[in-house]
């Protein structure tokens, strides 16, 4: 039988609890970007998630704000890909940061350590498309990709530049053969 710690087996005195958080929203500004003294790229952004619900007969808008931070290559994706007003989806993970302010007060913060970052579509006015922002944004997401497999955690930002009349068209085809879309 193992060494008990504090009552528990020594496996189970380690073990992180269940902390996952996946949202959706808007970026609120463009992202910030910039190394740490160590080189390594962090960039960070805003974002506004909004929830309508009906009171009474109102349509109420609740908006809530979180503030989300990546690590490394996403860090420079996100940095390359995000803009003000850019529907964006994450999943991460919550970390709180504690520190005493200069009036002696205990203060705190929550944001967002993300994983994955998902933007979504940019849809364009017209048929034709940008062949350098296609290419630019397939070669940031291959090059994500296969730093993601050697650097461990690292996920990488994904993004489509279809149009409108694309998408409404795979829907089409996929509501016809009951795929899913």
């Amino acid at each position: 039988m193992p060494e008990l710690y504090f009552g528990i087996f020594p496996a189970e005195a380690f073990m992180n609890n269940l902390n996952s958080i996946l949202i959706e929203g808007n970026l609120v500004r463009d992202p910030l970007f910039r190394n740490t003294p160590k080189g390594t790229p962090l960039c960070t952004f805003s974002l506004a998630s909004n929830r309508f619900y009906k009171q009474e007969q109102n349509l109420e808008k609740e908006v809530s704000f979180f503030d989300v931070e990546t690590w490394a290559k996403l860090a420079e994706n996100c940095y390359n890909l995000g803009h003000k007003g850019r529907g964006v989806r994450v999943v991460g993970r919550l970390k709180q940061d504690r520190w005493t302010g200069d009036d002696g007060k205990q203060k705190s913060r929550i944001s967002i350590v993300a994983e994955h970052v998902e933007f979504r579509p940019e849809f364009k006015k017209n048929q034709e498309t940008s062949a350098s922002t296609d290419a630019a944004a397939s070669n940031a997401a291959a090059e994500a990709a296969a730093d993601s497999e050697t650097a461990g955690s690292e996920e990488y930002c994904e993004t489509e530049n279809q149009t409108e009349d694309d998408l409404l068209t795979q829907f089409a085809a996929a509501k016809n053969t009951d795929e899913t879309f």
